[in-house]
């Protein structure tokens, strides 16, 4: 009797388990093939020869959001990563719910893409692609804002720094006119009105003189120079400011090495450079102008035996209107975009400028540009391209006339 039982039992249990795992086996190949249905999902046809010639960051999401096709620039577009941004994720979703493209739609993706910078600013439009499938389009306005933004911070800045010289000339103004019966007074008051003038005009000069160097727009008419003429134009421009102060300015001996560009923006950049160790040199101190080659580019250091930048100060010491020391620019009367020239010239040759320094031991500001040998021909021609004829009566920005307008300094430009 209990024999029979416990066969029964066992008979019981056997039934039991079997359905178990017949269940386990049909739920297995039920989601076995979901599974393979979307592993094995195709991008519909003609969507994948339509993403290999749209120049614009785009990809195709499946109906588990991931990135199905993208094309080449939609990584440094910040679209791609281990799964699309949020934000993507909801206008797929709303297209999917709602079967209607969305447009235009703006979205940040902050440290996006791969590259260093903050963030991404793009302008998305998606659609489905067959049944299933969302295609997201992006248009990286990433640029456009970045330079909207310095546009405005340049305005604001400008603004700024002009309200000083500004209102000292009225003041100024007002001073004289209250002294007129007193000759001592007003002399006194008139030659601080010709300083501030004076400094008006240089940032004026300077303001000016950025605009066109951050143009980034091809060099035309440029032309083989021979840095040592560079250099020995910039020293002669300082020349007058270092003898004032008994500071020695000191040139290495003539290389013979030559550039391809414009010779006044570079030119201005020496200047700048040897402006600026004169300006934070002590008095009878020694300012150096060094020229050397390396790896096919053209190494200009200048090195000063000033006070030094601190290592905090460094990084921003190219900024416009950075100043190391705010106070000693007010009494020397720098603008505090001079080395944001000196580096914008620079990078319009395709070099670099890169600053060493240390407090208390002086610093040397050193530009790289490339070596006209190193260029290949076509580089050389693009960069020699003649200027193209304007017609008659078009106005031509200053600082675009060309080379023979080049040459010709404009009034009130600092020696």
């Amino acid at each position: 009797m209990v024999d029979g039982w416990l066969v029964t039992a066992a008979l019981g249990v056997g039934l039991v388990i079997g359905a178990v795992i017949t269940g386990i086996i049909v739920l297995s190949a039920i989601t076995g093939r979901r599974v393979a249905d979307v592993t094995t999902a195709k991008v519909p046809q003609g969507i994948e020869a339509v993403l290999d010639v749209l120049p614009a960051p785009a990809i195709v999401i499946d109906p588990s959001n991931r990135v199905l096709r993208a094309t080449p620039s939609a990584h440094d577009a910040g679209l791609l990563g281990p799964t699309p941004h949020p934000e993507i994720l909801e206008i797929a979703d709303e297209v999917r719910e709602h079967g209607e493209p969305v447009s235009d739609r703006e979205v940040t993706i902050e440290g996006g893409g791969g590259r260093r910078d903050a963030g991404r600013h793009l302008r998305v439009s998606a659609a489905l692609v067959g049944a299933r499938f969302v295609l997201i389009v992006a248009d990286d306005q990433t640029d456009a804002v970045r330079l909207e933004a310095v546009r405005r911070d340049f305005v604001a800045n400008v603004s700024h720094e002009l309200k000083t010289p500004i209102g000292a000339v009225t003041l100024l103004a007002e001073a004289i006119e209250s002294a007129a019966d007193d000759p001592e007074r007003v002399r006194k008051f008139s030659k601080r009105l010709a300083t501030e003038g004076q400094r008006l005009t240089d940032l004026t000069q300077d303001i000016i003189e950025l605009s066109h160097m951050q143009g980034g727009g091809p060099i035309v008419e440029a032309e083989r120079i021979k840095v040592d003429t560079i250099i020995a134009a910039a020293i002669d421009q300082n020349r007058v400011a270092a003898e004032a102060r008994g500071i020695t300015i000191v040139a290495g001996s003539a290389r013979g090495f030559k550039v391809l560009g414009h010779r006044d923006s570079l030119v201005t950049a020496v200047h700048n450079l040897v402006a600026n160790a004169v300006q934070y040199s002590p008095d009878r101190g020694r300012v150096g102008v060094g020229v050397t080659e390396r790896d096919g580019r053209i190494e200009i250091a200048v090195t000063d035996q000033g006070q030094g930048i601190p290592p905090e100060e460094q990084e921003r010491i190219f900024e416009r209107f950075f100043r190391s020391d705010p106070a000693r620019s007010r009494v020397t009367g720098g603008t505090g975009l001079g080395l944001s020239i000196v580096k914008h010239a620079v990078a319009n040759h395709g070099g670099d400028v890169t600053v060493w320094s240390q407090p208390g031991r002086g610093s040397t500001f050193t530009i790289r540009i490339p070596s006209a040998e190193s260029l290949t021909a076509a580089e050389e021609s693009l960069m020699t391209a003649p200027v193209p004829e304007l017609a008659e009566g078009t106005k031509v920005a200053e600082g675009a006339k060309g080379k023979k307008a080049a040459k010709e300094p404009a009034k009130g430009t600092k020696s």
